[in-house]
């Protein structure tokens, strides 16, 4: 009986020693959490802000494949930047989405750091945008930093190695995170044959993501944006639209507006969502518009042309996003972009109607912190 007893308590003294642990470690990994978030703004930002924004953007990428690029760099991360919650969870486009916060198209362009960004507790991460055949962009310096304003301004010009090379990678997949696929057409493609450019890319990414979106939207390739227009839009989304119908699981279309557009124009776009039965609308992509900003006409000039992200264009995306849901009587979900910096920008988005959101420019001031801090916002609000 003795013998029994003594075993018992080990057992015991065991468990409490393991519960004691366990609470050790996650309080450890809340300390290097903490420490992280004040690492990225004292330290890591800094240092890369003192390089070219665009070399500072590979760098980047290079300090991911090294700290993620393995299972256990990758385990590591999911404790420190995970944030799971039964109320995150969302079905949408037929979809499951985690959680709400994803890593919008422009950062990722060839779906090279998915499976590393995946580990930083992002819901959904879309790639690209993708075009047919590789093109190398517009000219150096084409990415410029606003510091003062916590904005960027980028003419990168659809810079990708071709869609192809993306298929090769995301064949690779090493997480569930849900992939979407931004998809464009060449610059050199004219816009009457804009529409066999989406065609190449729908069909060769339609096995290897989940979800595609139709970027029309960007500022940056020569007449992109006349593709905008009521009939070429529906042309080309009711094309993809049939490819669409003769799979043998059709995958969810949605589409990708300018901030730009006036209210007549949104009006198209309701309707053209309408008949084009596309599953929705990525609100928005960069601006064309240069307030408001604290820098001076001389130094904005100086930059030049290219679409501005970042805070100021917070309060238009959003506008963008309350007329949409407003006007079309909630008729289509909207992702919501433009200007999220904070679990407050992230709460006003979802407040004006966004069913999903996504970063970029805040992910890049603000650090992988964020996406804990909006998705814990979510929580203690009680928006999902």
């Amino acid at each position: 009986m003795q013998k029994y007893i003594i075993f018992f308590n080990s057992v015991k003294k065991t468990k409490k020693n393991i519960f004691s642990n366990l609470f050790s470690i996650k309080k450890l990994l809340k300390r290097i959490k903490l420490k992280f978030a004040a690492m990225y703004k004292q330290l890591l930002k800094p240092l890369l802000f003192k390089l070219n924004p665009e070399k500072a953007h590979y760098l980047t990428f290079d300090l991911m494949k090294c700290f993620l690029g393995n299972s256990l760099g990758r385990s590591i991360s999911k404790m420190i930047f995970k944030y799971k919650h039964p109320v995150l969870q969302k079905q949408l486009f037929g979809l499951t989405f985690q959680n709400p916060v994803g890593l919008a198209a422009g950062l990722d362009k060839d779906a090279k750091v998915f499976n590393e960004l995946s580990a930083l507790g992002f819901g959904f991460i879309e790639i690209g945008t993708l075009t047919p055949k590789p093109q190398p962009g517009n000219e150096k310096p084409r990415l410029f930093r606003l510091p003062n304003d916590h904005a960027l301004i980028n003419r990168m010009g659809f810079n990708n190695e071709g869609v192809d090379a993306a298929v090769v990678r995301l064949k690779n997949k090493k997480t569930n995170v849900i992939i979407g696929g931004n998809i464009g057409k060449n610059k050199v493609t004219a816009n009457e044959d804009a529409i066999k450019d989406y065609e190449y890319c729908f069909n060769a990414l339609f096995d290897v993501v989940d979800y595609f979106v139709v970027n029309v939207s960007s500022p940056n390739t020569p007449n992109l944006r006349e593709l905008q227009d009521k009939e070429p839009l529906t042309h080309l989304l009711m094309h993809l639209q049939t490819i669409n119908s003769s799979k043998s699981k059709r995958k969810p279309i949605l589409l990708k507006i300018a901030p730009d557009l006036t209210d007549s124009q949104l009006d198209d776009i309701i309707s053209i969502v309408a008949s084009t039965k596309i599953d929705g609308i990525v609100a928005t992509n960069t601006t064309i518009a240069r307030e408001p900003l604290s820098y001076s006409k001389e130094e904005i000039d100086k930059i030049g042309m290219g679409g501005l992200s970042g805070k100021p264009l917070a309060k238009r995306s959003t506008e963008v996003i309350a007329y949409l849901k407003s006007k079309s009587g909630n008729a289509f979900p909207v992702i919501g972009v433009g200007g999220i910096h904070s679990p407050e920008d992230a709460l006003e988005k979802m407040k004006a109607g966004a069913d999903l959101i996504q970063l970029y420019t805040g992910f890049v001031y603000e650090g992988p912190t964020l996406i804990k801090k909006i998705n814990k916002a979510i929580v203690k609000q009680g928006l999902y």
